[in-house]
């Protein structure tokens, strides 16, 4: 299933960073920034988590909460969190139920090889659980100005 603007962003229920299970359906009537990224505390992850931590007083002004989606569990989304102090909840998708449902988790290579992994995208949800934009090209240390358009 491809999702696009205009497509109805899959419901889950997953584990944040302190093993409270999360669900996307309890944001309704709240426009959401879902953002995908592929490890936690690698240097790309890291520059997007802290541009959107830096921004997160103008991003809740236009009235988003930000969820974090990557593979990784919630341990490690923990130290991630109090390392760089981010404000923000961090969903743990260890089963990939997730990124597999948003259509991010996709093959990659590097150095010539040939792995799964979990394509850096952001969706951009509205009050109603409808996807308003999809961001692929992900532009780490500026995401915020990515996010707020207007």
């Amino acid at each position: 299933m491809s999702l696009t603007v205009g497509s109805v962003a899959p419901d889950f229920e997953q584990k944040n960073q302190d093993g409270e299970l999360v669900k996307l359906s309890d944001f309704r009537g709240q426009k959401v920034v879902l953002y995908f990224y592929p490890k936690d505390s690698t240097p790309g992850c890291t520059a997007q988590a802290c541009n959107l931590n830096d921004n997160l007083d103008a991003l809740k002004a236009k009235g988003y909460v930000v969820l974090g989606v990557s593979v990784d569990s919630p341990k490690s989304h923990k130290k991630f969190i109090e390392k760089y102090g981010l404000g923000f909840t961090l969903i743990s998708d260890e089963d990939h139920s997730v990124v597999e449902a948003y259509g991010v988790w996709v093959e990659k290579s590097m150095y010539g090889r040939s792995y799964m992994g979990t394509a850096r995208t952001t969706f951009i949800i509205d009050e109603n659980g409808v996807i308003q934009d999809i961001i692929s090209k992900v532009d780490t240390k500026n995401h915020t100005s990515q996010v707020i358009t207007e």
